[in-house]
């Protein structure tokens, strides 16, 4: 099919090329030659060509959104509120996977070519390079996750401290005392900051038994691997920690399997609140880190950025809540049952939403 062009449009119009990609670019033009443009631009089929108006305007009315794994449900939950807000300004959403760190990197030296307006980045590791790259970058970019303070970015962060103390606290008040963490990687941004809480978290219950150990990675099948070792050894734990709720769903996995109850035997709890965490028997006990929210404001923080480039960079931490459902219920209680779930909001004492 040969494409229509604005000169084929201007002819049939009466009208000079000047005048007819004014009137199709909203620029200066007569009602009249506006209509008659139009007009002829419909009975033609003629299409605009996005790259010649994207090189002519300097802009292409696109954002990227680039994440480690498209098929982790919080980064899909984001990617929704993220699309539901730039989409309301006009723009359309291009979604990128970086899986390894160096291509994070890569995605980020591409943006000086001009494919997207902006970009909302989600890395799994932060890297010297990744920094040097994002600060060379002259498009903007909103971080979510953390980042140093040197950077001076727009980032919005989950707070994994604070979901950590909310659930080793959970489980003590449910009268588990011997509690292991099943984490992801440790040299991951999130692996790292959940470690850390973890350990925080039991130091403040000195009468508790607690210790960590790795899964291969933030998956089901990486959890429920991890799971079955802790979950052989005597004396088994009565109490798993789960780095994020595809780990939970695999340590239930692992749990059924050996022919354990769940919470019976074993507690288990997750981190995300991701839909699934409602879905599996018994629903698993999470932390929400707001997803929702951080996917929300990043948006809206990279729309403000492309809007005024210079203002100061912003950093929103989003408090987490605890969402309690049958993986954790203490021994007396029913391990069949799955109550309906409640949340416990924790108090965000870190929002910095000044210029940092």
């Amino acid at each position: 099919m040969v494409r229509v062009t604005i000169t084929q449009v201007a002819v049939h119009a009466g009208v000079s090329v000047a005048s007819a990609s004014r009137a199709l670019n909203g620029q200066i033009a007569s009602a009249k030659t506006i209509a008659k443009v139009q007009q002829a631009a419909e009975e033609l089929g003629y299409v605009a060509d996005a790259t010649a108006q994207s090189l002519k305007l300097g802009r292409t009315n696109q954002l990227a959104y680039a994440v480690a794994d498209i098929g982790n449900p919080v980064y899909v939950e984001m990617m929704t509120a993220i699309e539901r807000v730039v989409s309301a300004s006009g723009y359309r959403l291009v979604l990128s996977s970086t899986g390894t760190s160096s291509s994070s990197v890569d995605v980020v030296r591409d943006l000086g070519r001009g494919y997207v307006d902006g970009m909302i980045l989600s890395p799994l590791r932060v890297t010297d390079e990744l920094l040097a790259a994002l600060a060379k970058t002259p498009t903007p970019v909103v971080v979510l996750g953390r980042l140093p303070d040197s950077a001076k970015l727009d980032t919005v962060r989950a707070d994994s401290i604070t979901a950590m103390r909310l659930l080793v606290d959970h489980l003590v008040e449910e009268g588990r005392g011997d509690v292991v963490f099943v984490n992801g990687p440790s040299d991951t941004t999130p692996g790292a900051l959940r470690r850390d809480g973890f350990a925080a978290a039991v130091a403040a219950h000195p009468a508790i038994s607690a210790r960590s150990v790795g899964a291969d990675d933030f998956t089901i099948a990486a959890g429920y691997a991890a799971a079955l070792q802790v979950l052989q050894e005597r004396p088994r734990p009565d109490a798993i920690v789960a780095a994020n709720d595809l780990i939970g769903i695999g340590s239930i996995q692992a749990a059924t399997d050996l022919g354990l109850t769940v919470p019976g035997d074993i507690a288990i709890t997750g981190v995300d609140n991701t839909e699934l965490a409602g879905v599996i028997r018994p629903g698993l006990t999470s932390v929400d880190l707001g997803a929702e929210e951080r996917g929300r404001v990043a948006a809206q923080l990279l729309l403000a950025r492309i809007v005024e480039p210079n203002r100061p960079a912003h950093t929103v931490t989003v408090a987490p809540s605890l969402v309690v459902r049958g993986s954790s219920l203490a021994r007396s209680q029913d391990p069949a049952a799955s109550p309906p779930s409640h949340r416990t909001e924790a108090i965000d004492f870190n929002d910095e939403r000044a210029a940092r």
